[in-house]
C-alpha cells in the first residue's frame, strides 16, 4: 500500500487512526482534500501525510465546564 497514491475514506480513516466519519468531516470542512472520481471519493496520500504533520487546535471546553461546576456547587450566591 505505500505506493498507492489515492486512498479511499476508509484506507485513509485506518491510516490515521480515525473513523470514516471523522474523515468525512474534515472533507466537508476542507482540513482534508479530497478528489472525486466517478462515484469514489478518493484521498491523495500526500493530503494525509500533510493532515498527520500540522498541529491541530483542540477546541476549548474550559467554559462550559466552568459554567456547569459553578451550578452544581450548591453554593447560592447571595
Amino acid at each position: 500500500m505505500d505506493d498507492q497514491i489515492l486512498m479511499s475514506k476508509r484506507e485513509a480513516a485506518r491510516m490515521l487512526s480515525l473513523s470514516v466519519r471523522t474523515v468525512d468531516n474534515l472533507i466537508v470542512r476542507k482540513e482534508l482534500s479530497a478528489r472525486r472520481v466517478g462515484r469514489r471519493v478518493l484521498i491523495p496520500r500526500r493530503a494525509l501525510e500533510e493532515f498527520a504533520r500540522r498541529d491541530h487546535p483542540t477546541r476549548d471546553l474550559s467554559q462550559k465546564q466552568v459554567g456547569a461546576s459553578d451550578s452544581n456547587s450548591g453554593i447560592k450566591n447571595v
